[in-house]
């Protein structure tokens, strides 16, 4: 960090330098997401005397860890745009939403984020973007062999049954592997009526509803061979989307970033809502990732201001263009929903408002989320049992619960 805090005593007046600390989407150089941050910060700066921001941009890999050293050490950053917010939010080093935002930019957000961004009905975390998920399948090894697209599960095993039949590599792309298990996981068990929370809020993950969800996985899609070549357990995300856009996957649940590449490769993908146990899902899985204000500083006026700017259409809009994410307000999804510059889009953005989010504001949930990471490429294994794999990440979710 190289900006200092000026104005340090409450800073409702006077110059003041914010700091702010924010992930890397990109790839490179070419498409860092320092670019995106300097334009917002030279807009802002113009039309805000006495306010500066300071960016410093770090990687997706080491951020959260980076961030959480930074606010051990009594130096928070004022704005931090990470994974995750509920641990600042309990040890009360964050500001609420209402005590920074206009009624007007608080309300705009879509009510499904800022559910997502509360704790105890209260929300610190503030949407910075968001994804959801579809099923995509290979358009042409489907014409191949004369099939329409799966909306239910019994659909997606003939389909993968024909597809393997036909030689396809992965009929049915299945990871749950450690990279994201905990993601392949939840769009499944909402697929069978279930999920990791009852309608109270509370943890529920081996309800009946789950249980019987994964032993149909297992029962129909991993044991008659139609998942590929390498156990589900071993496999991760991103070789399961490699092999998609080398054309040796039938269908995989995936998000924005992989039709995009997807399509760069010459695949011709099509993409619907998740199929269920008697039709479509009730909903599909969304994830998004967080921006906050901390407390430390004492700069809430400032930090209302920038954030105000931020959540413009024009702010929310570019950055979810340039990392073919999806917009977290409202207005920007009207926005996007009625431009064909942003067809491609479309599907996800109509899923986005009615998707279940993970339980971000519960601390519990990092470490229930590394249960499922460990445990769910289990349950499908040829002598796995679904019920006592989710029965495994039950407990640990609550011994976590027991730790908040």
């Amino acid at each position: 960090m190289t900006g200092t805090l000026a104005g340090c005593g409450g800073g409702d007046s006077g110059d003041v330098t914010l700091r702010l600390v924010a992930a890397d989407y990109g790839t490179g150089p070419a498409d860092s997401s320092r670019k995106y941050w300097d334009t917002v910060v030279k807009g802002f700066e113009s039309s805000h005397p006495g306010i500066k921001v300071d960016v410093s941009v770090r990687s997706w890999k080491s951020i959260d860890r980076e961030v959480a050293a930074m606010v051990e050490k009594g130096q928070a950053p004022d704005i931090a745009q990470v994974a995750s917010y509920a641990d600042y939010a309990k040890a009360g080093k964050l500001y609420r939403a209402d005590q920074m935002l206009p009624i007007s930019t608080q309300a705009n957000f879509l009510p499904s984020l800022a559910d997502a961004g509360s704790v105890d009905r209260t929300q610190y975390g503030l949407p910075f973007v968001a994804s959801t998920r579809l099923l995509f399948y290979n358009k042409k090894l489907f014409a191949q062999a004369g099939l329409a697209a799966p909306r239910t599960w019994n659909d997606i095993r003939g389909d993968a049954t024909a597809l393997k039949q036909r030689g396809v590599t992965y009929p049915f792309a299945l990871p749950l592997g450690q990279e994201e298990a905990q993601a392949e996981t939840m769009m499944w068990l909402l697929g069978g009526d279930g999920g990791y929370t009852d309608d109270g809020g509370s943890y529920d993950i081996d309800s009946t509803e789950n249980v019987e969800t994964f032993e149909w996985l297992k029962t129909n899609l991993v044991d008659p061979g139609l998942v590929g070549p390498q156990a589900p357990g071993e496999l991760d995300r991103q070789k399961a989307f490699a092999a998609f856009t080398d054309g040796r996957v039938g269908m995989l649940n995936g998000h924005p970033t992989l039709m995009r590449e997807a399509r760069r490769k010459g695949v011709s993908v099509g993409m619907v809502p998740m199929p269920g146990r008697d039709g479509p899902a009730r909903s599909s899985l969304g994830v998004a990732d967080w921006i906050m204000g901390f407390k430390q500083g004492g700069h809430r006026v400032q930090l209302g201001k920038f954030f105000d700017y931020l959540f413009s259409d024009k702010n929310v809009i570019a950055f979810a263009d340039e990392y073919d994410m999806l917009p977290v307000t409202d207005s920007a999804s009207a926005v996007m929903e009625s431009d064909p510059k942003y067809k491609p889009l479309w599907k996800f953005l109509e899923a986005l408002p009615d998707s279940q989010f993970y339980p971000y504001g519960r601390t519990s949930w990092a470490r229930t989320s590394a249960s499922l990471k460990e445990n769910m490429g289990r349950a499908v294994e040829p002598d796995g049992s679904p019920e006592k794999a989710l029965g495994q990440v039950a407990r640990d979710a609550a011994a976590a619960e027991r730790d908040e």
